[in-house]
């Protein structure tokens, strides 16, 4: 196994004690609209809000969830959430009321804090009994009236955030993660990248995900600065990263496409120093035109799965000749490939990507089943031991040990970075009344990576009102890019619908 970087300083694996562990106190550490927090008023900030949450929700452990644009509530309370001894449930602010009620019925939150445009959306019964909501304004108001709550002396191993994913099949799952998970891939993804002091990260992913997340633990853990933004148009990263010289940018391949396509002034591309993608790989021409415009920044091609974290980055020495290549392990990750047979596939053999180590999640919060289907024990020739994630990917090893994607197991849909569950989508139409029957695929797409297509049956009087629901009930990237009419569905022997065929169909008549 490679050397792996020193996680110290102690204590060593609480996520709370990012805040500050190698920031300079004065230098600045997160860039909001109207004021800039340096690096000792984050820490004071975060453990004025934990001082606040503990005397809002004293239980220990109680779940506080967030849905909000990127701002202060939502950078500083992953950590003050974890220093306060409780769990963070952060939603995706692209999600819609039906979605987050039952986020939030799942996880048990106790409290919502969100905008009030979203809270206002909710209806009655959405929230669980004994959740309260929220305003983040009132939230932020109420935490200045506190003291600073000190560090943490909680177990590492203890749950610190429920991170909420599609599945394959229905609704989505929260995936539990401990303080020690999330400070090591701070640590980690710090390390590879070679994350210093004077780096300023520019954090366009939304923060409910753990890519988005670790924009800021990883940058805060080198004592870097992190300028949240939501934007419009691509234009506005380009001038964003001028405004505040950026030396570090994250995206998805279609936002990395976006961001090909327009000009970007030397005062944007001339500091970026590090280019990193993940949630969905690079095409060669991706790889060659981000080359082109950025030549002083360093591409990092990475792979991984909010089971695991992260699994693999390419060592960006090595994108020009190998550019569709997931890379190797990143550091604390054990990254096997493993046969149909149970055996470690011989180089050049296709298998599953198992993860193993202590990035790996601790299973579904309150499902056990899937947790069961997901998380099994290590394979003997581990080094770790323990539990590992079997990805449901499968990727080849070459003879040098780079791997290489291969294609997935399961049916997830994967666009613009969000992995989206057909099931959810079929349930949704179902719900309508206006389909009898419903199956959503993917279609290869330029710009998303993957379309949603929807194929029902049903009568097609009710097509327009079909659209306008879906529209109502589901956040836009979960939006079909077109619905397909059908008067039956083909099936397969044991009578069930015959999603090959379908997709099939689908790939002829939209010229995949």
């Amino acid at each position: 196994m490679p050397p792996q970087p020193d996680p110290s300083p102690r204590p060593l694996d609480h996520l709370a004690e990012l805040a500050g562990v190698a920031g300079r106190g004065e230098a600045p550490a997160l860039v909001l609209k109207a004021s800039t927090l340096n690096h000792n008023q984050l820490r004071q900030r975060v453990g004025q809000l934990a001082m606040w949450l503990t005397d809002m929700l004293p239980e220990p452990g109680a779940r506080v969830a967030s849905w909000a644009a990127k701002g202060e509530l939502t950078c500083l309370l992953p950590l003050a959430a974890a220093r306060a001894g409780l769990v963070h449930v952060p939603v995706n602010p692209l999600l819609k009321r039906a979605q987050v009620a039952h986020i939030l019925a799942d996880s048990g939150a106790r409290l919502l804090i969100g905008t009030g445009s979203r809270l206002a959306s909710l209806e009655p019964g959405d929230l669980p009994p004994g959740c309260a909501a929220l305003g983040e304004s009132e939230a932020l108001q109420m935490a200045d009236r506190f003291g600073a709550l000190g560090p943490s002396r909680l177990d590492p191993s203890e749950l610190a955030a429920i991170l909420y994913t599609s599945g394959s099949t229905g609704k989505p799952k929260g995936v539990m993660l401990s303080h020690a998970n999330m400070w090591l891939g701070a640590v980690s993804v710090a390390h590879y990248l070679g994350l210093a002091g004077d780096d300023v990260t520019l954090a366009v992913l939304p923060l409910s995900f753990d890519y988005g997340q670790n924009q800021l633990l990883s940058t805060w853990y080198a004592g870097g600065c992190v300028v949240p933004l939501d934007f419009l148009f691509p234009k506005d990263v380009a001038k964003a990263c001028a405004k505040h010289g950026v030396t570090t940018l994250a995206a998805v391949p279609p936002l990395w496409v976006q961001l090909t396509e327009i000009e970007w002034p030397a005062e944007a591309a001339k500091p970026l120093r590090r280019l990193t993608n993940s949630g969905g790989a690079l095409t060669v021409e991706l790889v060659r035109s981000l080359r082109a415009m950025f030549p002083d920044a360093r591409l990092f091609p990475m792979y991984g799965l909010t089971e695991a974290f992260r699994s693999t980055f390419l060592d960006p020495a090595l994108v020009d000749r190998h550019p569709t290549s997931m890379g190797k392990a990143i550091p604390f990750a054990e990254i096997l490939v493993v046969n149909d047979a149970g055996d470690i596939a011989a180089d050049g053999e296709e298998g599953e990507l198992v993860h193993c180590g202590p990035l790996v999640a601790q299973g579904y919060w309150q499902d056990a089943e899937r947790t069961a289907e997901r998380f099994k024990p290590a394979p003997a020739a581990s080094q770790y031991g323990g539990m590992a994630v079997f990805s449901g990917d499968r990727v080849k090893r070459d003879a040098d040990g780079l791997l290489y994607f291969a294609g997935r197991r399961d049916a997830m849909i994967k666009s613009a970075g969000n992995r989206i569950s057909p099931q959810e989508i079929e349930e949704a139409a179902l719900a309508t009344g206006f389909a009898v029957e419903a199956v959503a695929l993917a279609v290869p797409h330029a710009r998303l990576g993957q379309a949603v297509h929807l194929v029902v049956r049903g009568d097609p009087e009710g097509a327009e009102a079909l659209a306008k629901q879906l529209q109502r009930d589901l956040p836009n990237f979960m939006q079909p890019q077109h619905i397909h009419w059908r008067e039956a569905m083909p099936l397969n022997p044991n009578g069930k619908i015959d999603r090959i065929a379908l997709q099939a169909e689908l790939n002829k008549e939209c010229g995949a």
